[in-house]
């Protein structure tokens, strides 16, 4: 196997795309050369004046990065060398980007080989007949990002020069992993997996790239815990597959959960696809996972595997106070997931960021659900309406076969749409989104806009920070509390269904709700305050625990997982350290009957999961 870095200076980031791996690749994080352009005045290569270096993939706001500039610049621009690896007359060299904010060109020996539109979403260039011999290969990356543009999906990178209220420093250029990969002539490009547990069965796409080829075949191979489970072969049309493997349904539960994905028992399916010519002659490999699993709502319920299951989510931003939205490396991800199931929570919703790959990786590894919700943007335009549609078929594309993601969610709190309740323009966007999403992948709820002014939705996501846990039980506490709710009830003073949506049974979930600050410092601010360690845990606890027994509930999600920048709300400081024991938050959250069975398992996925990856995960190494 290759896999190594091309310079010094590195952190593990893991492999890049987990659900499609290949042996051979080469990172190519680490030092580049650096150059800051506020004006955009650079158009090529040869105009910058470079005088800095950064640490890739580390933005530049980011004290990681060596920059640490968070000040306004519309472009800034990336330059490296690296050898490439030798290539045989029917390889390919492949460059990849797994995120660049905003918009990215790029340049490989002074040949423009990609150029790229959107901040959370990879891509690629085959530069193989860039290269000009065995040597030095030159690099170049310019990323343009207007700090004051709020016609793009940006999340909660601020447009004022200093953070404010809830919004955080921006994040601009390279924020991902970039990284080399050698491929043949005619190489898998994409691999995708749609489980169907009515019929038992597991869809599977493939699409190949390069040169077509005729009398291609792919075999498919999966293993479930070492055992071979299915080994089929297709023949390859018009450069795609499209097949469904079909298993033997056992019928009796005890048999059936033995493969069944679930928090509990997060079972993953081992994935080895093969591409042959006619002749015989191996092609391409690849390694990928899945697992066999369903979700959905039924009246007021979300189900999972077709059971009621209740959802106990944590709010979490995906910041860390050196890196910004990029973690230090792959150990702070899965540590992420990590403290989420330590502290009791069976879910995430990931909020305004679309998360590194990395982090669903360790998901669907150990058990954790995940909302994903699109970064808003904040004006209303045919623009802004065209770059988010555009990028969110791409966060669909590449994130829909990840096992621990359980819902989608394009629109929060109507940024991004201001005037729902009296545009209809505004809500057929909102209504043709969720739409779009349930054609794309009618196997996951869709949360239209949570929070409010709800339009088109699977599960009425609510944000409510009100601090006193009887006025919570009572707003909350029972079915006959529903006429009231949805006409009276305005949190955040917004209604939380507009016209067109009426209530027809489906699941209700707090999707915000909390947001105790506890912090020393006065500038830091949550919805609402405490003072002491002490206070800060009993407030936790009894919001919590009043939420928690709602029945009129499908589940909900605490705010938040941990402290960000000048929000201090989380049940984590910055710095990952809980703010009062972990085990006494898993109990407010858990309450007593569920914390002891969860905690047991805690404890056997600690001890069995270094040992049971899916994939071998093997470290960046320097050579």
């Amino acid at each position: 196997m290759t896999t190594r870095s091309d310079n010094g200076n590195q952190r593990s980031h893991g492999y890049p795309r987990p659900m499609l791996q290949r042996a051979d690749w080469i990172s190519l994080n680490g030092n580049w050369d650096f150059a800051l352009d506020p004006t955009a005045q650079w158009k090529e290569p040869n105009d910058v004046e470079w005088n800095a270096t950064i640490t890739v993939p580390f933005a530049p706001e980011t004290p990681a990065s060596g920059i640490a500039d968070t000040g306004f610049y519309r472009s800034c621009w990336y330059q490296r060398t690296f050898h490439p690896p030798a290539l045989a007359s029917n390889q390919r060299l492949l460059l990849h980007f797994g995120a660049v904010d905003y918009q990215a060109t790029v340049w490989v020996n002074g040949y423009r080989v990609a150029q790229h539109e959107g901040g959370y979403t990879p891509f690629s260039a085959d530069i193989t007949e860039c290269l000009t011999g065995p040597g030095p290969q030159t690099i170049v990356v310019r990323a343009e990002d207007d700090p004051a543009e709020l016609a793009k999906p940006r999340g909660k990178q601020d447009w004022q020069l200093e953070p404010h209220s809830i919004w955080y420093p921006r994040t601009t250029g390279i924020w991902q992993t970039v990284w080399l990969e050698r491929v043949p002539a005619t190489w898998i490009g994409y691999v995708g997996f749609t489980p169907v547990l009515e019929r038992w069965e597991i869809g599977i796409q493939a699409r190949l790239e390069g040169e077509r080829r005729e009398g291609l075949r792919l075999n498919v191979k999966l293993r479930f815990r070492e055992q071979l489970i299915a080994d089929d072969t297709y023949t390859v049309i018009a450069g795609e597959v499209h097949r469904r493997i079909a298993f033997s349904d056992p019928g009796i539960d005890d048999y059936r959960n033995e493969l069944l994905w679930k928090p509990s028992a997060p079972n993953l399916i081992n994935v080895e696809m093969t591409l042959w010519s006619g002749r015989g002659e191996l092609l391409d490999k690849v390694q990928s996972y899945t697992a066999l699993r369903s979700m959905g709502v039924q009246s007021d319920r979300f189900l999972l595997n077709g059971r009621p299951y209740p959802l106990r989510l944590v709010l979490d931003q995906g910041y860390w106070p050196e890196t910004g939205l990029t973690a230090p490396d792959d150990e702070a991800l899965r540590r992420d997931v990590e403290l989420a199931r330590m502290m009791g929570f069976n879910g995430v919703r990931k909020h305004q960021k679309i998360e590194d790959p990395r982090y669903l990786y360790w998901a669907d590894v150990m058990g954790l659900l995940v909302w994903e919700e699109m970064p808003s943007a904040y004006r209303y335009t045919k623009l802004s309406i065209e770059r988010l549609t555009r990028e969110w078929l791409k966060v669909i594309e590449r994130d829909s076969s990840h096992p621990c993601i359980i819902a989608w969610v394009p629109f929060n709190e109507s940024w991004g749409v201001p005037d729902l309740p009296d545009n209809p323009a505004q809500r057929h966007y909102v209504q043709a989104l969720y739409h779009l999403t349930k054609t794309l992948d009618p196997t996951r709820p869709v949360v239209g806009n949570d929070g409010w002014e709800s339009v088109a939705t699977d599960i009425i996501g609510i944000h409510d920070y009100d601090d006193d846990p009887e006025r919570l039980t009572r707003r909350y506490g029972a079915d006959e509390v529903l006429p009231r709710l949805f006409k009276r009830e305005r949190p955040g003073g917004r209604l939380l269904l507009l016209d067109e949506q009426a209530h027809t049974g489906q699941p209700i979930m707090l999707s915000e709700f909390g947001g105790v600050a506890f912090s020393p410092n006065p500038n830091h601010w949550g919805h609402s305050r405490s003072d002491t360690q002490e206070e800060y845990a009993a407030k936790v606890t009894a919001i919590l625990e009043a939420v928690r027994s709602l029945n009129l509930l499908a589940g909900f999600c605490f705010t938040q997982f941990a402290d960000t920048y000048q929000e201090a709300n989380g049940l984590l400081l910055p710095d990952r350290m809980p703010k009062f024991p972990i085990e006494d938050i898993a109990l407010a959250v858990l309450g007593p009957r569920d914390l002891e069975s969860e905690w047991l398992w805690r404890e056997r996925l600690m001890e069995q999961q270094r040992n049971q990856y899916v994939v071998p995960q093997e470290d960046y190494r320097t050579h």
